[in-house]
């Protein structure tokens, strides 16, 4: 069961991974999703929103802005007056899917 939860959620999330030409990346717990494959804030928000509905997974806090913030605006980037802080953004993996699907919740803040 636990194997076939994990099979299932690297089958979605392959389907957003797009298309190599050579060698698909192996997908691991450890994978993060924005960091490892690169996924923008709505490829993210997408695959994320199949995950709860497919897994039917409850959804409790999450947020994809806590892993995704906001971008600044281009008055803000050139602003040399603004002091921006760079937000601290917490890992997004795969095995953060792999265990809130086994619970039926999401697990993580």
């Amino acid at each position: 069961m636990t194997d076939e939860i994990d099979q299932r959620i690297y089958e979605l999330v392959r389907r957003y991974d797009g298309v190599y030409l050579f060698k698909q990346k192996t997908l691991t717990p450890q994978i993060d999703i924005d960091t490892d494959l690169n996924f923008e804030r709505e490829e993210a928000r997408a695959l994320m929103d199949e995950f709860f509905s497919e897994f039917e997974v409850d959804r409790g806090g999450f947020m994809i802005d806590t892993y995704y913030p906001e971008e600044p605006s281009l008055a803000q980037i050139l602003n040399p007056f603004n002091k921006r802080e760079v937000p601290v953004v917490p890992d997004f993996t795969l095995g953060m899917l792999i265990e809130s699907a086994k619970a039926g919740r999401w697990l993580y803040e």
